[in-house]
């Protein structure tokens, strides 16, 4: 058995984490207040684009598989 290492801080509760998700929503709630009709339009060009991004970011065919010569968790040790 391997033993654990401590779990690393979380980027998102640092200052600049926290800074970034700050100004993410204001220009979150800029975007939906005074440019709603720009965003709504976009809407459909968002749907195209999401599956080649997730393609680039998570390749094709490789969700939650492991690699082929690792042995599963569920397979007894002789």
């Amino acid at each position: 058995m391997h033993p654990q290492k401590p779990a690393a801080p979380s980027r998102w509760r640092s200052p600049l984490g926290l800074f970034m998700l700050a100004a993410g929503a204001v220009g979150i709630y800029y975007l939906l207040t005074e440019h709603l009709t720009h965003v709504t339009q976009a809407i459909p060009y968002l749907f195209l684009l999401a599956c080649p991004l997730m393609h680039y970011f998570h390749g094709h065919g490789r969700h939650g598989h492991r690699d082929h010569g690792q042995p599963d968790d569920h397979t007894p040790a002789p």
